[in-house]
């Protein structure tokens, strides 16, 4: 008897002295909130890349930003205008209901309906067809060498979750609501557990993921820090395990401190202003009966009014490069030669002014906002001082940018003159082509094209970019379009952002130069 209460208190004491293996919570801050949970609502780099832990796509892009299988095991092309995708067995949503061809096509249906933001991710696609429960093909328009890239921004959504929760049809932001806007159901690494807006989101694992984990973590939390302080107050006394906006003016500061390091590199994200040429009067100016954008010279005029080394130099402190073309370093169609920047002259541009009807200027709204890129709004402040210059008056609107891309972007397009990022999902200029400088004539092209510029040779050269596999054309016609918009002044490209992350020691990120961040990726000590 001695003996056996001899052994149990052993037992006891070895269970007492062996705690159980804690719990890694990774915490991470941001000056922004992901707008919403439902994947349609917005094609943004924080959305998007905060989503792909929980919602997957076809084709993933790996580190190196290449293409990689996802919920398609392999692809094929049958024929030159068809694409057909095996769908990985044995992957469940995250209710245990199994993912099948049905979800595929419903994801294309939704994705190109005439309320989802995304739908130019899928603009070359006639038709989704089910083969069988696990196969599907994609029959394009004309022959589309890059569809896998585009559907790594494509992710597939539950049919049954949508349907039963009344979601099946997307919402515009700020024109409803629905209950994918602060629920989601995926298939990927982490699970959602609360959504506060504008405060806090929290992941856990998806313990019945169907691949082998990259990352140890448990749990994920992000909170949207708006003071640039108070976020890095946060990350110094370790409160925050990474922040991944990091103010220019903290940068040196904490890359000095003890226990934390910066993660920095190019990104192929490229900001630029926009113009409205589409409206006959602007809606936030004091020109009535006509709209000064329209006039070339006008545009030609803001162009030579703005001195971007010095938006680099002082707003940006070096952390990004002066540009004039829309695409980055890096991006495919990228050419050295085209991107020099028209050299500022004040008095050229009061010339043109003048020419054009507004020898004392006029008045004019920016839209900016505050919490999506690189010293944002300073920067409209900073172009708002150069236009005086040249006697434009312009009023700054900055706002957080869930309301902000609410009024600027489709369908609503509710701006005169704005400022703008974007980085192509599929690291090549037809993206932006597609996207930004087509006009908004046709479902799911120019989507982005907040301006409403318009070319016909512009329209008429994308088609032919799509399908062109000759590299020395296809770079002859990318070119193409880049004069055309530097001659048109279609739009002001700026910079090209460089990225700036900070972590704690012990842990570990992957940083590509999408600047998406990846919580699959993300291990902690």
């Amino acid at each position: 008897m001695n003996h056996k209460k001899l052994l149990a208190g052993l037992l006891l004491a070895t269970s007492l002295a062996a705690p159980a293996s804690a719990e890694v919570v990774f915490k991470w801050a941001n000056d922004g909130d992901v707008r919403a949970m439902d994947p349609n609502t917005i094609d943004e780099t924080v959305q998007n890349s905060f989503l792909s832990g929980i919602y997957e796509p076809l084709v993933r892009r790996s580190k190196t930003l290449g293409t990689e299988p996802s919920l398609a095991v392999k692809w094929e092309n049958p024929s030159p205008t068809v694409w057909r995708f095996h769908l990985r067995p044995g992957v469940k949503w995250q209710d245990g209901t199994p993912f099948t061809a049905d979800d595929v096509l419903f994801t294309y249906k939704r994705t190109t309906s005439k309320t989802s933001a995304t739908s130019g991710n899928l603009a070359s696609v006639k038709e989704v067809r089910k083969v069988d429960d696990l196969t599907v093909d994609f029959e394009t328009k004309a022959p589309e060498p890059i569809l896998d890239a585009w559907l790594t921004n494509v992710p597939i959504m539950p049919k049954h979750w949508m349907e039963k929760n009344n979601s099946a049809e997307a919402v515009t932001m700020g024109a409803g609501e629905n209950f994918a806007l602060r629920n989601a159901m995926g298939t990927g690494a982490f699970r959602l557990v609360s959504r506060e807006p504008d405060r806090k989101t929290v992941v856990e694992k998806n313990p019945g993921w169907w691949d082998t984990p990259q990352h140890n973590l448990d749990r994920a939390e992000f909170t949207v820090i708006s003071s640039a302080a108070t976020r890095v107050a946060a990350l110094l006394s370790g409160e925050m395990d990474m922040v991944y906006s990091v103010p220019p003016q903290d940068i040196e500061r904490i890359g000095k401190s003890a226990g934390i390091k910066l993660v920095q590199g190019p990104e192929v994200r490229n900001i630029y202003l926009g113009m409205d040429q589409i409206r006959d009067e602007l809606q936030f100016s004091n020109v009535k009966g006509k709209n000064p954008f329209k006039d070339v010279r006008v545009r030609q005029a803001f162009n030579l009014a703005i001195e971007e080394d010095a938006i680099v130099s002082r707003v940006l402190r070096g952390q990004g490069r002066a540009s004039a073309v829309m695409w980055a370093p890096g991006v495919n169609g990228y050419n050295k030669a085209l991107d020099v920047r028209i050299k500022p002259d004040l008095a050229k541009a009061k010339a043109l002014l003048a020419e054009a009807g507004y020898p004392n200027g006029f008045e004019v709204t920016l839209d900016c906002p505050n919490d999506r890129y690189i010293a944002d709004e300073q920067i409209c402040v900073a172009v708002s001082a150069m236009m005086a210059r040249i006697g434009v008056k312009v009023s700054v609107f900055a706002r957080t940018k869930v309301k902000y891309f609410t009024d600027i972007i489709y369908p609503n397009y509710n701006t005169s003159f704005y400022l703008l990022g974007w980085t192509p999902s599929t690291i090549d200029a037809h993206n932006v082509i597609r996207d930004h400088l087509v006009s908004r004539d046709r479902p799911g092209y120019g989507v982005g094209n907040v301006a409403g510029y318009s070319n016909k040779r512009i329209d008429a050269l994308e088609p032919l970019i799509a399908v062109e596999l000759d590299k020395a054309k296809r770079q002859a016609m990318i070119d193409e379009v880049a004069t055309i918009v530097r001659d048109e002044v279609g739009f002001i490209p700026l910079h090209d952002q460089f990225i700036t992350w900070a972590v704690r020691d012990g842990v570990s990120v992957v940083q590509t130069p999408d600047n998406a961040f990846r919580l699959m990726w993300v291990t902690k000590k």
